[in-house]
């Protein structure tokens, strides 16, 4: 057993090891992957005074148990970010966006976060899983990376950096339980659209079929313009496509690289995060802004 370790114990619905993913590989087919909230990831790693793609435990609605492990009586500098699933250790209370220390032997548990969909566990040095294309992340649609953590594993951790964390909490706003507005600029193939207000002027609820993959949206249907498909093109995170059903889907961090229908929207980068802590049955909406660049001179 590695000399610093975490034993998990319980995972909730689904507990993916996961980094910042695998830039630079889309040509080839890879997608990036990586944390779906890449803001919270880089605030746990960041507390830990870890690297920011140092790997991470990425926790869906709850119920991951793990308990510090190995053969090194130093005790785990932890801390937990995103939504904010009521955690304890050894039943004492502990919170989040804050550093935590976790004692050999002792249980840190999840609870389910009344806000927010996933939770992120930081554990300073890193959990160092053979990494798989440069990444220790779990890509749920190609099937790369880790499998997703089952009770019973034991995640070796990596050695803890030299430089010691600078702060004890980091006083960030929580993930909304309300409507989420996504600001988004218009797509390649906004001009498919027959009705080219009707994606921003819908109120859209985000569907339990939702995953890692992307958000579908249910509340109304797309009209597409014109006939004939496209041909297959590149897509990034933030992609808002719409196949033929008419029901609009939103490219989170394992979409696919290459895609055959309309994008109507892509959703600002700063924004794809939001969207990946929106839970099933919450209302959604886009408004649409001017890309970023029309403002360059």
């Amino acid at each position: 057993m590695s000399k610093r370790a975490l034993e998990v114990l319980a995972t909730g619905a689904l507990a993916l090891v996961e980094d910042l993913g695998r830039p630079g590989l889309a040509a080839s087919g890879v997608g990036r992957s990586g944390a779906a909230d890449r803001f919270a990831l880089r605030l746990a790693n960041r507390l830990v005074a870890n690297a920011e793609d140092a790997a991470c435990i990425e926790v869906v609605f709850g119920g991951l148990t793990v308990r510090a492990a190995g053969q090194n009586p130093v005790p785990l500098t932890v801390a937990l970010t995103g939504a904010p699933a009521p955690a304890d250790i050894d039943g004492r209370p502990a919170g989040h966006n804050a550093l935590l220390t976790l004692r050999p032997g002792q249980v840190l548990r999840l609870g389910t976060p009344p806000t927010g969909l996933r939770t992120y566990l930081a554990v300073r040095g890193g959990v160092a899983v053979d990494p798989v294309l440069g990444s220790r992340s779990t890509d749920v649609l190609a099937g790369l990376g880790p499998p997703k953590l089952e009770p019973g594993v034991v995640l070796p951790l990596g050695p803890e950096p030299s430089e010691l964390p600078l702060v004890d909490v980091a006083p960030v706003a929580v993930p909304t339980g309300g409507p989420v507005t996504l600001r988004a600029v218009p797509g390649p193939r906004a001009d498919r659209l027959a009705d080219p207000d009707a994606l921003a002027g819908t109120i859209w609820t985000a569907s339990s079929r939702s995953d890692r993959v992307g958000m579908r949206l249910e509340g109304g249907r797309l009209e597409r313009a014109g006939s004939g498909e496209l041909p297959t093109e590149g897509m990034v995170r933030g992609a808002v496509q719409v196949p033929p059903g008419g029901e609009p889907v939103l490219f989170l961090a394992d979409h696919p690289v290459t895609g055959g229908y309309p994008v109507a929207a892509v959703v600002l980068d700063a924004d794809v995060d939001r969207a990946a802590q929106v839970r099933p049955g919450q209302c959604v909406r886009f408004v649409l802004v001017a890309p970023p660049w029309k403002d360059e001179p």
